[in-house]
């Protein structure tokens, strides 16, 4: 059970979340892990609760992205392709995660940091290879599974860096990767675990409304610099709970 001062905590910050992170295409999966992990739940329920939220705003980001037109399905099939059955993988299995964590971490501290310091020059896009698209793509899923995120908090910056993508397109094709490796995450840690926690239904309507905002604002109001401006916070509250979780 949790108290009902922390409950109401827990709404709020995972309302926030959802609003800051679908605006750069994410669904927050990081962000609610730090939040259910400052409320004192046990990690073993956080995990499928994070998946159960980033379900639910990664479904909103894709459909607010696609509409603006930032969606683009040659750019997003060879990464989504072997990562969906990999983050299946990374769901069910149950392996010591602190050297990712603190591995990932430190990337995604350096990608905000470069984002501010020196933001990735607008110029001529290229396409990743299918080979390269493909195995980064598996190894995003299988991370995105063994950590309970979607994969978007590590696909939008490799995207921009490698100039795969421009800021509107990356979140556009991120929202679609996350929501599809949350959905396998979970398929497999329910089958290992064969339950949900019944904590996250009252964060439901939270999610739905930050989401939306968020997603909406992203999608339609922001410029490129301001995604890149955003996405390096999100970059750094993440890398920093995956630091010091």
């Amino acid at each position: 059970m949790i108290a009902a001062d922390a409950a109401w905590w827990l709404i709020a910050g995972v309302a926030l979340v959802a609003l800051l992170y679908s605006s750069v295409g994410h669904a927050g999966a990081s962000g609610y892990i730090a939040v259910m992990s400052l409320v004192g739940l046990a990690p073993e329920q956080i995990r499928p609760a994070a998946l159960v939220l980033n379900i639910l705003v990664a479904s909103i980001a894709t459909w607010q992205f696609r509409r603006a037109g930032h969606f683009s399905w040659t750019l997003f099939w060879p990464f989504a392709l072997l990562a969906v059955p990999l983050a299946f993988v990374g769901g069910y299995l149950d392996l010591p995660t602190r050297v990712f964590r603190i591995l990932v971490g430190v990337v995604l501290l350096a990608s905000a940091l470069q984002l501010v310091l020196r933001p990735p020059r607008e110029g001529a896009i290229g396409t990743p290879g299918k080979p390269v698209a493909l195995a980064t793509g598996a190894g995003l899923g299988l991370l995105a599974g063994l950590t309970g995120t979607g994969g978007g908090i590590f696909l939008t910056p490799l995207l921009i860096f490698m100039r795969w993508a421009r800021a509107g397109t990356a979140a556009g094709v991120s929202a679609p990767f996350i929501l599809l490796n949350s959905a396998a995450g979970l398929g497999g840690n329910f089958g290992a675990t064969q339950s949900l926690p019944g904590f996250v239904l009252p964060l439901v309507p939270a999610v739905l409304i930050g989401g939306y905002l968020g997603a909406h604002l992203g999608s339609h109001r922001l410029p490129h610099a301001a995604i890149k401006r955003l996405l390096a916070v999100v970059l750094a509250i993440a890398g920093t709970k995956l630091l010091f979780a």
